[in-house]
């Protein structure tokens, strides 16, 4: 897809398959393991057999090699096999290469997955540790010393921009917590199943990096999860109704950093996600008004709203009140906040059931729904149709 014009991939492929973990604090087993059962599950979710793969994409974050679980669960010969950098930036991303190599004649099924232990092995909450001197690691050596170490407070500098820009306070960062837990709350693979919470609830929970709060502050997840692609034709023959892969895009914008560009002229904003935005609204030929669920990357609270706004849901400085109006079904899984912190690719799942009419919290008639990956790094998006 260029970003000047609209590209020929909508429509081409659909995701057919999607199976996951059970999502812990301590999974007690290997990440390979994690990683072939979710990729088992999808194919058993799809009809398919491990025969009937070609093709597999995951994150370059994975530790498990795209052989080593084609070994492990029966894949044989792969004719594809690619990686996308930038953390929970990849999530739609790995379904857009797999879509690409379907609709190119490259592969003809290919496996989208995804598995790690976040919780009771690497932390990426914890922040830079023991990192290999790099190029891209040098904007790091710009933040670091002067304490800002982790994820959360590189978004607050951000999300402390963004609350003095539009005259704000903290509490209204709330909404979207408290949307998500909701919804998780009736959700029985959630980490908060049957716990939902209150404006006060997150105004009470203790500081992490002012302005964010503990509750505005995704979980950390041990698990996995995996996705099926295919052609559209060959999705119709198989056992669920496909989710139409219509747009797909990744952006990274000027002065793009991970998770620091505070050199930027606005750092109100997410150009990058609003790169993506502008290439999914053309080529799918939608708009806001169009869409029935939004699946948006909440690795932390106020990059929710600024992608509300990016996407033009509302206008800038009023996604909190946009989230608190529900105008849009919004991470009806429960999102990372709620359900589980599986880099996007549990929401991509979420997208898929809703558009099949078997999600928990199913949003009627839902026939569009728009997935984000994550922010403050180069980022993709989708959005997924039913069929017909």
């Amino acid at each position: 897809m260029s970003a000047r014009r609209a590209d020929s991939l909508g429509g081409r492929a659909a995701v057919v398959g999607i199976g996951a973990t059970a999502f812990s604090k301590d999974s007690g087993r290997s990440e390979l393991a994690l990683a072939a059962e979710a990729v088992r599950a999808a194919l058993a979710d799809a009809g398919l057999t491990p025969a009937d793969v070609d093709g597999m994409v995951t994150f370059t974050m994975d530790t498990s090699p795209e052989i080593t679980v084609a070994q492990a669960t029966g894949i044989g010969e792969l004719s594809f096999f690619s990686r996308v950098h930038y953390g929970g930036g990849a999530a739609c991303a790995t379904v857009q290469q797999a879509a690409l190599a379907v609709a190119s004649g490259l592969a003809e099924v290919v496996v989208c997955y995804r598995a790690f232990n976040e919780r009771s092995g690497r932390r990426f909450g914890a922040g830079v540790q023991r990192r290999e001197p790099s190029a891209e690691g040098v904007a790091l050596g710009w933040a670091l010393p002067f304490g800002l170490l982790t994820p959360a407070s590189w978004v607050a500098m951000a999300a402390r921009r963004y609350l003095h820009a539009y005259g704000l306070e903290p509490e209204v960062f709330g909404h979207v917590a408290v949307t998500a837990r909701r919804h998780a709350a009736t959700n029985p693979a959630a980490h908060f199943h049957g716990r939902p919470i209150t404006l006060a609830d997150h105004a009470a929970s203790r500081w992490i990096a002012e302005p964010l709060r503990l509750l505005d502050c995704c979980q950390e997840t041990d698990g996995g999860q995996a996705l099926i692609v295919t052609s559209v034709e060959r999705a119709r023959t198989l056992r669920h109704p496909p989710a139409v892969i219509a747009a797909a895009a990744q952006g990274a914008g000027r002065a793009q950093e991970q998770m620091t560009s505070f050199y930027r002229d606005d750092l109100t904003g997410l150009p990058e996600m609003g790169l993506v935005a502008r290439q999914v609204w053309r080529t799918s030929g939608l708009g806001p008004g169009d869409i029935d669920v939004g699946v948006v990357y909440d690795h932390f609270t106020p990059f929710v709203l600024t992608q509300l706004e990016e996407f033009g849901f509302c206008p800038p400085g009023e996604g909190a009140a946009f989230v608190a109006s529900g105008a849009l079904p919004l991470n009806t899984h429960g999102g990372q906040l709620g359900e589980a912190y599986l880099h996007g690719m549990n929401g991509v799942a979420e997208a898929v059931r809703q558009l099949r009419g078997t999600a928990v919290n199913q949003v009627a008639g839902a026939r569009h729904a728009l997935v984000t990956a994550g922010t403050g790094v180069p980022t993709s998006g989708l959005i997924l149709r039913a069929d017909g």
